[in-house]
Parts: structure tokens; sequence; C-alpha cells
């Protein structure tokens, strides 16, 4: 059997749905990995993840290195026991978190020395040290020590760090061979992914991807994204990417991201996505919700993530700029809208089975009655306090079932900690929810109007 399997590719771009196997079980995709940084994603049990949908989770190396300690998680039998969670689990390098968290850092050739941040003791992270915590933590998909030269990019330090990023990538694919083959690896059938860097330099990038799949893995990351550059520019960088893998390859985004990035994302090629934005969002009040809640017409806002690219014949096209995460303002109307939809045929987004050919004039009939994509809300704001409607009427997570936008406004002005838990359930809802509907808009050959329409309509 192949490590990935490609079930089903979308005829107007590069998207693909497709089956990941690993030790634990299988991975559908595309996919989202909810973060599990510490060992536990914030406020929700292992039991819940799965229930919404989560296939896989995605921990951190640099904080569980530094508590508890990869020695305690190898003798309580690996992080899927420690944790109590029976699917797949996949773990960074650590890397970006020795970037962004040290308080000293200095990278060369043996590695990254520095200091952690919690408690100051310095310790330096090589590529080998990477590959024995992550080999310790039993995780089925863990990532080479690459070098991110940080943002904003520049043309030599990118360079150097793809070059610097082999050398680390040769001596972290030595060391996971003499774990697998010689030592005593928590999980055999763990799998190391390379990683793809170079910033937004075109030429970086390819020569990185040859790097990388030169050395043989079967798997590949692009890191060195989401990284404070303009959304084009991301976008920019996965284009630059994608052609040098291949094509029977899974490949994930690092750190991305908003429902607009994952879309876009997923339109170019890649197949599984992280990002701290649903939980980190949830335990300030911000909500995402699906544009249905809206009131039509509404005009797309497109001073923040703007409306999507027409995708060109090769699924490329130019992109807005990422919208700033700081927004007080939002769009969201309460109540429902109605729309006329034709039964015969229906909206390929209503159908449950397989859809049958339509006319051209039906399409243009309902495309001005549907609102394809989302809005983000903040629930602490004072109109919502007597609020009485669900916060998404589309919604069926466990908060948009038994409470109301008046009611999570009150926990958050009282402090209650119900308040995070609750929003946290329904930001992963919504973020696992559209990893499914890309996948049938993907299987069922709609997901190009799904590139087209779907917008952020937050203000």
């Amino acid at each position: 059997m192949p490590y990935f399997e490609i079930t089903k590719s979308d005829p107007q771009s590069k998207a693909r749905v497709g089956v990941i196997h690993t030790a634990h079980g299988d991975i559908n995709t595309p996919a989202f990995l909810p973060i599990g940084t510490k060992g536990a994603v914030k406020s929700v049990t292992t039991e819940e993840l799965k229930f919404w949908g989560a296939e896989i989770v995605l921990a951190n190396t640099y904080h569980l290195w530094q508590r508890p300690g990869d020695p305690l998680i190898y003798k309580a039998g690996g992080l899927h026991k420690f944790m109590n969670w029976k699917g797949p689990i996949f773990t960074d390098s650590g890397g970006f978190q020795v970037f962004s968290l040290a308080k000293m850092r200095k990278t060369m050739e043996a590695g990254v020395l520095f200091q952690f941040d919690l408690d100051g003791r310095t310790e330096i992270l090589s590529p080998e040290k990477s590959i024995d915590i992550q080999a310790n933590l039993g995780s089925d998909i863990a990532l080479i020590l690459d070098d991110f030269p940080g943002y904003p990019f520049e043309y030599d330090r990118s360079k150097e760090s793809i070059a610097l990023t082999k050398r680390w990538a040769e001596r972290a694919i030595k060391e996971f061979q003499k774990i697998i083959i010689d030592g005593d690896p928590i999980n055999p059938g763990q799998k190391l992914w390379g990683i793809v860097q170079g910033a937004s330099f075109p030429d970086l990038r390819k020569q990185s991807a040859e790097d990388m799949v030169s050395l043989g893995f079967e798997a590949f990351a692009v890191g060195g994204v989401a990284v404070g550059e303009p959304h084009s520019e991301m976008m920019k960088a996965v284009e630059a990417v994608i052609p040098y893998l291949p094509e029977n390859s899974p490949k994930h985004l690092l750190g991305v991201g908003t429902p607009f990035d994952i879309v876009q994302g997923v339109a170019r090629g890649c197949d599984t996505f992280d990002c701290v934005i649903p939980t980190r969002e949830a335990r300030h009040g911000r909500l995402y919700i699906s544009a249905k809640n809206i009131q039509l017409p509404l005009t797309p806002s497109l001073k923040k993530e703007g409306g999507s690219p027409q995708l060109s014949e090769e699924g490329q096209g130019k992109t807005p700029p990422l919208f700033s995460k700081e927004r007080d303002g939002e769009s969201f109307a309460e109540g429902y809208s109605t729309t006329d939809i034709k039964l015969d045929p229906p909206s390929p987004r209503l159908r449950r089975t397989a859809p049958d050919s339509k006319s051209e004039s039906d399409d243009n009939n309902q495309s001005s009655s549907i609102v394809e994509g989302y809005s983000t809300i903040d629930i602490r704001l004072e109109k919502y306090k007597e609020d009485f409607t669900p916060v998404d009427n589309t919604c069926d997570c466990y908060l948009c079932l038994n409470h109301t936008k008046g009611y999570l406004r009150h926990l958050f002005a009282t402090g209650e900690p119900l308040a995070i838990r609750l929003a946290t359930m329904h930001n992963l809802r919504f973020y696992l929810n559209l990893m499914k509907k890309i996948r049938t808009a993907i299987q069922y050959d709609y997901f190009g109007d799904m590139v087209r329409d779907f917008k952020n309509y937050t203000d």
C-alpha cells in the first residue's frame, strides 16, 4: 500500500482528495490539524476532537522537550498514550519555536544554540537532537530541523538558509535511520518529512524543493510562510514549490491559516494545514461563522482578504493581501436569509450525491443568491448582550445547539472558563467542517465554484 493515495483530482486546479496511511490510522485529505502544542488542544478533550472529525493533531517538539521532557513521555509509552489520543500525531522540529520564543539564539552548523523561554537554560537543538526527541514522542509524522531566516525576507540570508537546511536534512536522515533500524523506537512506523524553505524567492524555493526531493523524502512541508508576509506573497511561495515536488507525495503548508488561506492553499496543491487561529481567536472571543448567516445582498469586504481570485487553467491567480488580525468591526447580521433554490437540478452546494449536469442558465440564476465563505464576530461586543440567537444558524456544535450569543458574551464578560471552552468548540468545528466541505466539493467536481465564491465577509 502506498504511503499516500490520491483518490480524486480537481479538473480546474491542483486540488485533490487523498488518504495518508499512518501507523495510527488514515488521514483523509485535505485535512486540518488542530494544535496540541503541549500535548493537549486547549480546553477540549481527545474524545471531542475525534467526535468532531479530527483525524490527526499536531504537537510541538520544543514545548514538550522543555516540559515535561521527552524521556518522561517515552517512559509513558509515547505521546499517544500520554495524551490518550489514538489517531495520528504530527510533530514539528522545534526550529520555529526556537526562532520565535527563545530568549537568545545563535544559528551554527552544529545546530541552534538558544535559551529556553521559561527557565533560561541553554541548549543546542541540532538536527540529530530534534529527531531523537520526536522518536521519543513516537509521532507518526516527524519533521527535519530547518533554518528559518525570518521576515522580512533577504535574498542572501535565504540562500544560506536553504543550503544549511539541506545539510541538516542529510544529518537528520542518518539519525532517523539509525533509530528506526538499530534503536528501540516507540513508533517504528514513524515517517520523516522534508521541509522546503526559500522565502518568497522562486529560484530559491525551486532549489530547496529539488534538494529535498534528491534526499528521498516521501512527503514534504512548505515552511517559512504565514510569518507576516502578505497573503499574495504566501501563495506565490506555494506556487513556486508545488511543481517541483512529486505529484504523489503529501504536502503540508506549515502554520496556515485562515479559512480563505486554506481554500486557496488546497487549490494550489497543498494537502494538510495547521494553525493556532481557531483556538487562539476563540480565547479572545473571536468566532468564525458561515456566510450563510449574512443577509443578502452584501458586497464582500476587499479590505481584508478580499474576494477569491479567479484561477487560471493552471490553478494560478492573483491574490489580495491577508487581513490584519486587529479587527474591531464586523458585518454579521442576525437571523436567517432565505433563498429560492431550483430543485431541478439542485445547486451543487446542496448535493449529498454526485451532481448531474446542469445548464449555464441554472448557474446564472442561482449565483446571485448564494453566499459562500465566512465572517468573524467579536462576541465580547456590547451589541450581543441581548442577542438570544445562536452564534451560527448553520452550525451543529454544542455551543450553537444549546446557547445564545447573549449567554456566551455574559461568560466572557464575567471571566467564566466555560466561555473559552465553548468558543473553542465552535471554531474547531467550523474548521473541521470546512475541510469536509472542501473534500466533498473536490469529489463532486464543484471545487472550482467554491474557490471562486469563497470570501471573507468580515468588515
